[in-house]
């Protein structure tokens, strides 16, 4: 449950790799945040909804639609919300252009931030290598990541029992195994080419789970993360400049600092 007592308010808001729709989703803690950030502009990119493993499961509790129901409800209040489609939620591709209740749905946008410097903001699918040219294979590796989310999952039930934080075993297993450490940095590359291609200042994306707010050999980039392992979001505040939002680190914090304090213990 959140503890905060102000909202918090910026000029744009990016958030990707919600999946909902699976088990390994963390909606409750997207749903307060989404209760404690307010945005002019509030960009969803990519992987917002899990088209794949709707399809193979149905798996759609009332916290998932209340994520919909809150960030539509932004929208009626002035937000201006745009929808940028990932790999997962692919379907509404056959919709570029539209508008759903209010949500603006494109396959990418610049965005210009308030200090006028221009930013590319793309799901960052199209340049996954893998899924460009051997989607059978992605698809495999989904079913072994929803396996590590559900071992990771029963670890942190076992974790709060004992009084612990919250820790992701496929988050840390991303960092430790060589491979993948090497395809972030090639999906970094590339992705920060492709905005000095299209002559911008910088990038925003998601896809693989990582937050980054990086210089890239003068391309700022910037990956929004996810809120399946790490629960992260981008936030550009009125002076133009870009924050990582960590949510459960916050909540962790605020949890500690609001915990009352022990009695002494009398001599």
């Amino acid at each position: 449950m959140s503890t905060a007592t102000s909202t918090r308010n910026y000029r744009a808001l990016f958030i990707s790799d919600v999946h909902l729709g699976t088990r390994g989703c963390q909606a409750e803690l997207l749903l307060d945040f989404l209760k404690e950030h307010e945005a002019e502009t509030i960009y969803l990119v990519g992987d917002i909804a899990d088209g794949w493993r709707l399809k193979r499961s149905w798996h759609w509790p009332q916290l998932h639609n209340d994520v919909v129901q809150k960030i539509l409800r932004k929208g009626r209040k002035g937000a201006r919300i745009i929808y940028i489609p990932g790999n997962h939620d692919e379907f509404l591709r056959n919709f570029l252009g539209t508008h759903f209740g209010g949500v603006e749905v494109v396959d990418s946008i610049i965005h210009e931030a308030a200090n006028g410097r221009r930013y590319l903001v793309i799901h960052g699918d199209q340049f996954d290598v893998v899924m460009r040219h051997a989607k059978w294979l992605a698809l495999f590796g989904d079913k072994a990541y929803v396996t590590a989310l559900a071992i990771n999952t029963w670890l942190n039930v076992g974790r709060r029992k004992l009084g612990l934080t919250y820790w992701s075993l496929s988050a840390w297993a991303k960092l430790k195994v060589k491979n993948a450490v090497s395809f972030i940095g090639r999906f970094e590359d590339t992705l920060s080419e492709e905005a000095r291609r299209q002559g911008v200042d910088g990038v925003i994306c998601g896809h693989i789970h990582h937050a980054a707010d990086r210089d890239m050999r003068g391309i700022h980039y910037i990956n929004t993360g996810d809120w399946v392992e790490s629960c992260t979001a981008v936030a550009e505040h009125h002076d133009g400049t870009f924050e990582v939002i960590r949510w459960v680190e916050e909540t962790q914090k605020k949890t500690v600092s609001h915990r009352p304090e022990e009695a002494p213990v009398a001599a």
